[in-house]
């Protein structure tokens, strides 16, 4: 008889899940966190997430305040500044960034993906008072949109490899019905996705005709940003 197959203990993983958890919960714009808040956005139960808690404050992720109320600790601020300064990607991005937006009168932003969604990472405002208001740090769904479309056929494979897909990438009308953009990927060393150099605006005027006066544009910006970026021409 074959002996039966030890099944994998899950419960570090799952641990570790409850965890990220507890840290994903925090979003812009947060201070301090209620433990009753952490446990409406987490779905946990208060007594695991004070237990969660203990771990990632001991850790420097998470710092409990007098009044019991919690808030990310400096270990947090600092992995996210060794995120970007690994990559040097502000440096780089953000003047390619602010160029696009003066020069197409639309928002320009860079996006990169995390988990089932996208985050916006840099961001130019448009000049014009229309104009979108997603904010660096905001997230939003990895859905049909021209971003979450480039960040999709692009993550897990080489620049070269054909995806079938025309670019850029224009949509309209998908994450929000007023609004239209246009997407590039971005490219590093070893020919991998970094993230989606995007335009965006109102539909209203982002209209299909006047995306493809802008697709030769887009196409260069983000083909100079990969060559800065380390990837082969």
């Amino acid at each position: 008889m074959k002996e039966a197959r030890t099944r994998p203990k899950l419960e570090g993983v799952a641990s570790a899940d409850r965890v990220l958890t507890v840290l994903a919960a925090f979003r812009r714009g947060d201070d301090a966190l209620e433990l009753s808040e952490l446990a409406r956005r987490t779905a946990l139960v208060k007594s695991t997430i004070m237990r969660l808690c203990i771990s990632l404050e001991k850790f420097g992720f998470i710092e409990r305040l007098d009044d019991g109320r919690y808030r990310l600790g400096v270990e947090a601020a600092r992995i996210g500044s060794v995120y970007q300064q690994s990559f040097a990607l502000e440096e780089r991005i953000v003047p390619v960034l602010d160029r696009l937006a003066a020069e197409s009168l639309e928002t320009a932003s860079f996006y990169i993906r995390r988990g089932d969604q996208r985050l916006c990472l840099f961001r130019a405002d448009s000049p014009s008072p229309l104009r979108m208001h997603v904010r660096p740090g905001d997230m939003r769904p990895m859905d049909e949109s021209a971003i979450a479309r480039v960040l999709a056929a692009f993550g897990d494979r080489k620049r070269s490899a054909r995806t079938g897909i025309a670019l850029p990438v224009y949509t309209a009308g998908i994450t929000d019905p007023h609004v239209a953009s246009l997407a590039m990927p971005v490219f590093g060393s070893g020919e991998r996705l970094l993230g989606a150099l995007a335009l965006s605006g109102p539909l209203s005027r982002l209209t299909e005709d006047r995306a493809d006066g802008l697709k030769p544009r887009l196409r260069e910006a983000a083909e100079r940003l990969s060559a800065e970026l380390g990837a082969e021409l």
